[in-house]
């Protein structure tokens, strides 16, 4: 699955660092090169699109975007979230805004072609600031699950991003403990929401310790780290999961 979702803003970061210029039709252009690549879909089964790329048409075709990757094989999908906001009194957790509108906004989605959605919730591990907090990790958790069940209610199939950071100094062992914590929790919130498990898709970061952590950790002791994740709190009704790269 290819995450090409970068709102405006970010993919505009990466134009510049090469002398593009960020406009609506330099993104278009750019879209079309990756969904027309000859072959791709040997390679791609799904493609995690912004919303303006959704209402994009190729200029080789005049066919809009998510059309172009289904007829290639290659399912079109969406990132319905909207900005992050920081909860107050948590020392810099954050949430992910959107869910207020989202039901209109998936019927919308699915009426131009997509087929699947994915939010993402990202969290930062701060041992000395104790982030993230209960707070932080219930309110992402269970917006994960309401946009899960919204979706599903307007025909998308929720892929559920909990995404922990690799800043920090944390442990692996830490984020081991984090990771169950999120996981479990929003496993619980998306059968108390009354989720179809069978119809979900995790998209998890690998488990690791932090980017500044003074220790070192092997390849097989990161492997360990996340299959004991997983075996600690991932439903076996759900079919896969997809790591972030």
């Amino acid at each position: 699955i290819t995450a090409c979702d970068e709102g405006p803003g970010t993919i505009g970061d990466r134009f510049e660092a090469v002398g593009v210029e960020n406009t609506e039709e330099n993104r278009r252009k750019y879209r079309q090169m990756l969904f027309e690549a000859p072959g791709c879909e040997n390679y791609l089964s799904a493609a995690i699109l912004d919303p303006e790329t959704l209402y994009q048409k190729s200029d080789t075709s005049g066919k809009l975007f998510p059309e172009v990757l289904t007829e290639r094989g290659i399912v079109p999908g969406i990132k319905p979230h909207l900005k992050i906001y920081t909860l107050p009194g948590t020392n810099g957790d954050t949430v992910m805004q959107g869910l207020d509108s989202l039901a209109v906004r998936c019927k919308e989605y699915y009426d131009a072609g997509a087929r699947f959605a994915k939010w993402r919730s990202p969290l930062v591990i701060d041992m000395e600031k104790g982030c993230p907090t209960d707070l932080a990790i219930k309110a992402n958790m269970h917006d994960l699950a309401r946009y899960a069940l919204i979706c599903q209610s307007e025909g998308l199939m929720p892929i559920v991003e909990p995404d922990i950071s690799l800043s920090g100094s944390h442990t692996l062992e830490q984020a081991v403990d984090v990771n169950i914590r999120v996981q479990s929790e929003l496993f619980k919130a998306m059968i108390d929401h009354g989720v179809y498990m069978q119809g979900t898709t995790l998209k998890p970061n690998v488990v690791n310790p932090g980017k500044q952590c003074p220790k070192e950790y092997t390849v097989e002791e990161i492997a360990e780290a996340n299959i004991f994740v997983l075996e600690n709190s991932f439903p076996v009704a759900m079919p896969g999961l997809n790591f972030l790269s």
